[in-house]
């Protein structure tokens, strides 16, 4: 445990870093292929709706000393036919078979309680049918339907006024994320649609987006005035605030997940199939999807919606020249302490400081000339300056060389002294 908590201590200093917005491409292509896959299983296999949705009629009754071999041939040889969906519900004394039709007439309906009955030894009283219209389970669909909507117009509203447009764009593209790839693990595994499966599917996009905010409420603040200095891009500052927030993120993660996972695991195979197992289930996909867009998705995409912003674009531009700069000095020193011998000697301070005042590569020549200008103007007094502007405004004489005037060069000692002028010896 002590472990950890350093580990998140260096990573809120940001003395270890991961690279996840760096790597937004990695990212993009393991969701993309998830997306492919999640959406290939929802056209091609569709969902499997329990009754509730798609209509019929359900048996349940006592298990018995009846084993689920003989429950599916009982079904088979009545009207049900062999699409019934038969399942353990409950354990011990309150378990119960519940044998899942279609839309069968009440004549057909009667028929199949004898059946089981007969076949199982099992009373006809203790079979109850409940007979579900597929009405009910249409208007299910449309209540999650616009409770879905409202959730994420809402989400968007909020968001846009809390912080601002583009992470609210950036949220909904990760919860977006989330509802496909849960749906699709939805369709490839065959698992059953509830209406439980709706409620956590509501759920664990609540649970998605207060990760979210939790990172971006620090991007923000990582990113106040950052345009007024050159320490960092957009992208590095939401990458640190991302690595500040990484291991809070992970244990809320597992925490969340361990009480779902017991439930999922250890009560569905005690309690069996129920609403409680299609509940967790749901849960369990969905925080694991979630967790992994708010990392990996979620800032990756509001990083990249900023750097487009021309303003961003142009900090981007002076920390890469800074960093180019600060890199051919540290290069030049290192040659000049090594053909030195060593770098406290006067030729290799020298050579240093020689160095450190060339151009970095890839640096705009024009750019770093204006900026030599204005660098020795700074060093020069008032009346230089004023000599130097009434020359430059004075027309060439005959014979003069056309041309841009070159500047004569100063020496050291006369950019260190205030005035400009050299010591008289």
């Amino acid at each position: 445990m002590s472990a950890l908590g350093n580990i998140g201590g260096r990573l809120y200093r940001g003395e270890v870093s991961f690279d996840f917005v760096g790597r937004q491409r990695l990212w993009y292509t393991i969701s993309g292929l998830i997306l492919v896959l999640s959406l290939v299983g929802l056209f091609a296999r569709g969902l499997n709706f329990t009754v509730d949705f798609k209509g019929g009629s359900v048996f349940k009754f006592p298990v018995g000393n009846s084993s689920i071999t003989q429950v599916q041939n009982a079904v088979s040889g009545s009207p049900a036919g062999s699409n019934a969906i038969v399942q353990e519900v409950g354990s011990g004394s309150s378990a119960n078979w519940s044998v899942q039709t279609g839309k069968l007439p009440f004549s057909q309906q009667q028929a199949v309680q004898a059946t089981l009955s007969r076949d199982l030894g099992i009373p006809q009283n203790e079979i109850n049918i409940n007979f579900v219209g597929a009405s009910w389970g249409s208007d299910i669909t449309h209540k999650a339907a616009e409770a879905l909507i409202a959730f994420l117009v809402v989400i968007v509203i909020y968001l846009s006024i809390a912080f601002e447009w583009r992470m609210a764009i950036a949220a909904l593209i990760a919860l977006a994320h989330d509802i496909v790839i849960t749906i699709g693990v939805y369709a490839l595994a065959g698992f059953e649609v509830s209406p439980a499966t709706v409620i956590g599917l509501l759920t664990i996009l609540g649970y998605s987006l207060y990760d979210t905010v939790v990172v971006f409420d620090k991007v923000r603040e990582n990113t106040a005035g950052l345009l007024s200095s050159t320490r960092s891009t957009y992208s590095q500052a939401a990458n640190l605030a991302l690595n500040q927030t990484l291991v809070r993120s992970i244990n809320t993660s597992v925490i969340a997940l361990l009480p779902v996972a017991s439930i999922l695991f250890i009560g569905g195979a005690v309690l069996g199939a129920g609403e409680l197992n299609d509940l967790a289930l749901v849960l369990f996909v969905g925080m694991l999807s979630g967790t992994y867009s708010s990392i990996c998705i979620a800032t990756p995409v509001l990083a990249d919606l900023k750097e487009r912003q021309p303003q961003y674009q142009a900090l981007a531009k002076r920390v890469a020249l800074k960093a180019a700069g600060g890199r051919a000095a540290k290069r030049a020193a290192a040659k000049a302490t090594r053909a030195t011998g060593s770098g406290d000697s006067p030729a290799g301070v020298a050579a240093t400081g020689l160095a450190a005042d060339e151009p970095p590569s890839g640096a705009d020549p024009d750019d770093l000339a204006d900026a030599e200008l204005a660098e020795e103007d700074e060093a020069a007094g008032p009346d230089e300056r004023v000599a130097a502007g009434r020359a430059a405004a004075r027309p060439p004489g005959p014979g003069a060389r056309s041309g841009p005037r070159q500047q004569p060069r100063r020496t050291s000692a006369a950019k260190r002294r205030p005035g400009g002028k050299k010591k008289r010896r």
